[in-house]
């Protein structure tokens, strides 16, 4: 493990040729996957970053003695690259999942008392599994609570290979599917804002379809929500570092690439400051406008479609208190701005009171409000929804923002997103943008990891390893 460029220890050099020299540039999710990869089929493989850690948009950083995340980041029980990321880097048991989906949605709009409503499964079959919860959720009517039923079922007969989605809105066709304003906000916005970083109206109807069928529709415990009980970097820096310096990875950090470029041999060589690389594979794992101005010419037939896919910003407010305001790990916010509040009371260290995370997706509208202003918007917000928060002493407020957090879901970016392979033999792309068939999730990056290594393996004509694959059977 290195904390950057060494000038008196070079990097890889130009390699021997021998098929076996792969570079990753990029060391988010979807970058350590595919180095993580690559060398568990053998191959030498170099992974530069230039930022000074690991973990793409998923980190942590210091703020006095409150170690804090970037952004609230979950996953689901169906997320199963995801899910193998955090066994390969020996982080499962800090991250673990719901025994059974269960998420407390408080409406603000209604008198106290009568403000929670819950939306869990049993342990039923599909759909049945989510019946009781939807028959007895007080955010609904009876009669919106019976289209619901009728419109997941119609949603569940989607084919999603059908590229006709793509193009379509899911707001649109929730109101050809009798979904009033308030089951869009109360249900179908409460899930689909938080995975698609839009709401309904913005988000292609693919996107929106795939996530609904594969978290909702698809097996009993697919929708259980698991979160890291520790602080990203725990996860994606630290651990992620030892499973790479165990493959034999070697990792560079503060280490930008400047070009890359073919020769006529075929080997590929990757240049930053001060040293060129040689490699017979490489991964570009980086967002799609840094991946537009790194690629060569002719490696894919349209490149400015890349920057064609939009990007959506996440906005996360943090509050310290000086006693405890909420007594859940989260909790779901209807009738208010607020979306998501998690407690990260102990993953941060917090000694004294309680820290809650507000997790805001689709946050254009404050995304660049200043810090005073998002504090007179937030406070009185948490006062409304968390009645102890009336009381409480604010011993901290920050914010941290994602302006290009995803890639934008809106109808037609599934015809923008490129593959694992490009029209350069041994050039492969990698990122939760590339066509994975997933929103911008942790997932989506972890499976185009995995796509980009498979490619590169089969081509250079080495096996794959098997567990790599693992998860696509339990999928």
């Amino acid at each position: 493990m290195t904390d950057g460029m060494r000038p008196h220890e070079p990097l890889t050099g130009l390699g021997d040729g021998s098929g076996k020299d792969a570079v990753v540039v990029g060391g988010g999710l979807a970058g350590i996957t595919a180095a993580l990869a690559l060398a568990d089929a053998g191959m030498r493989v170099t992974l530069l970053e230039g930022r000074p850690r690991l973990g793409g948009l998923a980190f942590s950083f210091q703020r006095g003695d409150l170690t804090v995340d970037n952004g609230q980041h979950v996953y689901l029980r169906c997320c199963t690259a995801y899910r193998w990321f955090l066994d390969r880097i020996e982080g499962t048991a800090l991250a673990p999942l719901q025994n059974r989906l269960d998420v407390p949605v408080l409406d603000v709009a209604r008198p106290e008392g009568r403000r929670l409503g819950r939306l869990r499964r049993d342990a039923l079959p599909v759909p049945l599994h989510l019946g009781r919860s939807l028959a007895t959720y007080p955010h609904l009517s009876l009669t919106e609570r019976a289209r619901v039923g009728r419109a997941a079922l119609a949603l569940q007969g989607l084919d999603l290979t059908d590229p006709s989605l793509d193009a379509q809105d899911f707001g649109s066709w929730l109101t050809s599917h009798g979904q009033s304003a308030r089951a869009v906000e109360a249900l179908w916005d409460l899930v689909g804002v938080a995975t698609l970083n839009a709401v309904a109206g913005d988000a292609s109807l693919g996107l929106a379809a795939m996530v609904f069928k594969t978290g909702l529709l698809s097996d009993p415990g697919a929708a259980d929500i698991g979160w890291a009980h520790v602080p990203l970097g725990e996860l994606h820096d630290r651990l992620a570092r030892k499973a790479l310096d165990s493959a034999g990875v070697r990792t560079e950090v503060r280490t930008r690439v400047t070009s890359v470029s073919r020769h006529e041999n075929g080997r590929w060589s990757v240049q930053v400051p001060g040293e060129t690389i040689g490699a017979d594979a490489v991964v570009l794992a980086v967002p799609q406008r840094e991946t537009h101005d790194l690629l060569p010419a002719g490696a894919l037939d349209a490149p400015e479609r890349l920057l064609e896919i939009g990007t959506a910003p996440i906005l996360n407010v943090h509050v310290v208190y000086d006693r405890t305001v909420l007594d859940a790990p989260f909790v779901a916010a209807l009738g208010t701005p607020v979306q998501w509040v998690f407690d990260r009371t102990d993953a941060s260290g917090l000694r004294r009171g309680q820290y809650l995370a507000l997790s805001q997706s689709a946050a254009r509208r404050d995304i660049d409000e200043p810090v005073a202003v998002l504090r007179e918007r937030y406070l009185p917000e948490l006062e409304r929804l968390l009645p102890l928060a009336r009381g409480a002493e604010v011993l901290d407020f920050f914010v941290t923002r994602e302006r290009t957090a995803t890639f934008a879901p809106t109808p037609g970016v599934g015809r923008l997103r490129p593959g694992a392979r490009t029209k350069a033999p041994g050039l492969y792309l990698a990122g939760s943008w590339t066509a994975t068939g997933w929103p911008a999730t942790m997932e989506s990056a972890v499976r185009s990891g995995v796509s980009a290594a498979d490619a590169a393996l089969r081509a250079l004509g080495r096996p794959r390893p098997r567990h790599l694959f693992e998860f696509e059977e339990a999928a």
